[in-house]
């Protein structure tokens, strides 16, 4: 047999091929030590509440009617819709792990809510499962999460919180947990993103992952390479695969040490209402680039008010620490506890300026929406401004109760052109317009008067919007003058 120069081209790229594979395949990471030991830590958590379902009036006629056929039919549609009411127990399983050898143990607060009786379920050495029942230390809605107790009359292994700041985006991920009940299942992924926002509550920042995550591994920890838990999984896209969310550690270990010595989570409060800073708002306060968190409104006799920070203030800075956003503020200030003086550097008239804060505390009274609805009545004197897009003229005195405001001020939206900047802005009829580019406007010639002066200097004008009784920003684009 000839071997020609074709059959060793084609052998070395075989060779070529073959090692290439091997070298993959070993630079490939390997679970196996990972997964045995953390998973000793990882604990099964199965509740029992009691809710109310309807009782059947035909009890064994019910029970005892052959499946499928019209009798069958007609008493299940009778209890469903004109059965009474009777107490039934109602079962869900979910994940946690083992935070202390003395049996303290995380989870979600979705998994245990409303529970009657809550068993934490413990695999051993030898692979047998030990139940006890556990106690709630403390649970927290807005996070998700929840402490609990069991006593074990044993030493438990247990999972560290690992530092969640320092991960980047495609390192290594393993989640253990007990998805559709099957014990502690292993899937492992990388870090898909940070910092996302799935409109869940209004602390989101989530780890997002593709390692799998089903119902059931709600409360399991999201683990690194280094066998720390710098996650808790919470939260999965039900129409999704391979989208998973987790609670980072660095949030969750603080929330979960407040549990552990208050029972409770206390946030700080500085009272205002805030908005993110887009490039036209930027352009409009002289900022430069979009950063921060516009403070749309402040509250009366809060702490922000006894500060002395105004509405169309920028927040940059919390405590030396850059604000990127409304959200990130929102989370700096809920870190911090009631009481404590936080320092604030803030954007104000093209200048940066820094505040001290005595902090309050965040409570559900402070979170209520505000209501009420506009009505609009013909009045004469109105103007469109071309440039916007808007219709506007001063409110009366009924139409001013009717909005919500002190004192009759403003300039009321009476129409808004489809296609126009205003509309793209989302400015609507029946807003209030309160300010444009920080100057209270009360005339149409007031409006006016910014466009032309300072806003298409500047290239965007920001209007002040009070609406249904709540007060934000909105900025428009406007054409700069060259």
């Amino acid at each position: 047999m000839v071997r020609t120069p074709r059959y060793f081209a084609l052998l070395l790229l075989m060779v070529a091929v073959v090692l290439s594979s091997t070298a993959q395949a070993a630079s490939l990471p390997d679970f196996r030590e990972l997964a045995k030991n953390a998973g000793a830590a990882v604990v099964n958590i199965s509740t029992e509440k009691t809710v109310q379902a309807p009782e059947n009036p035909f009890g064994d006629m019910l029970r005892n009617a052959p499946q499928g056929t019209p009798f069958d039919r007609f008493f299940e549609q009778f209890e469903r819709f004109h059965g009474k009411m009777r107490p039934q127990k109602q079962r869900s399983l979910g994940s946690g792990f083992i935070l202390s050898a003395d049996g303290y143990i995380v989870t979600n607060n979705h998994v245990i809510a409303d529970a009657d009786v809550i068993h934490v379920n413990i695999e051993n050495e030898t692979g047998k499962s030990a139940s006890y029942d556990a106690k709630v230390i403390g649970t927290d809605e807005e996070t998700d999460l929840a402490l609990l107790k069991i006593d074990a009359k044993r030493q438990l292994p247990v999972l560290r919180f690992g530092d969640s700041d320092s991960l980047e985006v495609g390192e290594w991920l393993m989640a253990i947990g007990n998805p559709f009940g099957l014990d502690h299942s292993v899937t492992a992924g990388i870090l898909s993103a940070k910092g996302r926002d799935i409109r869940s509550g209004p602390f989101d920042n989530f780890l997002q992952t593709d390692a799998s995550i089903n119902p059931g591994n709600s409360g399991g920890p999201l683990i690194n390479m280094k066998g720390e838990v710098i996650g808790i999984n919470t939260a999965i896209v039900a129409s999704g695969q391979g989208i998973g969310f987790a609670i980072p550690s660095n949030m969750a270990a603080r929330i979960i040490d407040q549990l552990k010595s208050d029972k409770k989570v206390r946030r700080g409060w500085i009272g205002v209402t805030i908005q993110d800073v887009d490039e036209n708002t930027a352009r409009a306060l002289g900022l430069g680039e979009p950063r921060g968190a516009l403070v749309g409104s402040v509250m009366p006799g809060e702490p922000a008010d006894k500060a002395g920070i105004k509405a169309g203030d920028i927040l940059l800075k919390v405590e030396g620490e850059d604000i990127a956003d409304s959200g990130r503020l929102l989370r700096r200030v809920a870190a911090l506890k009631p009481g404590e003086t936080a320092k604030i550097t803030l954007w104000r008239n093209g200048q940066t300026k820094t505040v001290n804060l005595t902090l309050g505390e965040r409570t559900a009274e402070h979170l209520a929406a505000q209501g009420g609805t506009p009505r609009q009545t013909p009045e004469s004197k109105q103007q469109a401004s071309s440039s916007l897009g808007l219709t506007v003229r001063p409110p009366n005195a009924e139409e001013a109760r009717a909005l919500k405001l002190d004192r009759p001020q403003g300039l009321l939206v009476i129409a808004v052109e489809e296609g126009r900047p205003a509309a793209d802005a989302d400015i609507r009829a029946g807003d209030v317009v309160l300010s444009a580019n920080l100057h209270p406007v009360n005339s149409t010639a007031d409006l006016a008067k910014v466009v032309q002066e300072d806003a298409k200097r500047r290239g965007a004008v920001m209007l002040q919007i009070q609406r249904r009784g709540q007060t934000f920003f909105r900025t428009i684009p406007i054409e700069a003058e060259k």
